[in-house]
């Protein structure tokens, strides 16, 4: 998407990165994000010099990734798991049926867990046979 810039964000950042994820009825501890941040794994969309998302990463797991509302649509959230992925070569996420659609659009292999949520992997690492 043009006009957005993904990039770690960096501890400054935390209250625009709580209210993106708040939101998103996303629940993270700010304190868990605020640790995200210091260590490098808390990515930020930058659009016009102002956040639009984040995407929290604890590894190669997604704790949470989040689009403003008004921004939402626009390939933002794509935007920012796409950089991740370059990141870490493979992602897991775990998500409620809602958000699958996301998930499958950007090629998350997709299991049924066993509390009415999903699990998702995309993996790049390189094809194993």
């Amino acid at each position: 998407m043009s006009g957005v810039v993904v990039r770690e964000g960096t501890p400054d950042e935390l209250v625009a990165v709580m209210r993106i994820l708040d939101a998103g009825l996303l629940e993270m501890e700010a304190s868990d994000v605020r640790d995200r941040l210091e260590t490098g794994d808390c990515l930020v969309a930058e659009v016009s010099g102002r956040i639009a998302g984040a995407l929290v990463l604890d590894g190669d797991y997604i704790e949470a990734v989040a689009v403003s509302q008004s921004r939402r649509g626009r390939g933002i959230g794509t935007t920012l798991v796409e950089a991740a992925l370059t990141r870490q070569g493979r992602l897991v996420a775990d998500f409620d049926g809602g958000v699958r659609p996301f998930y499958e659009s950007l090629g998350f292999t997709i299991e049924p867990r066993e509390d009415d949520r999903f699990r998702g992997v995309l993996d790049r690492t390189g094809e194993q046979s």
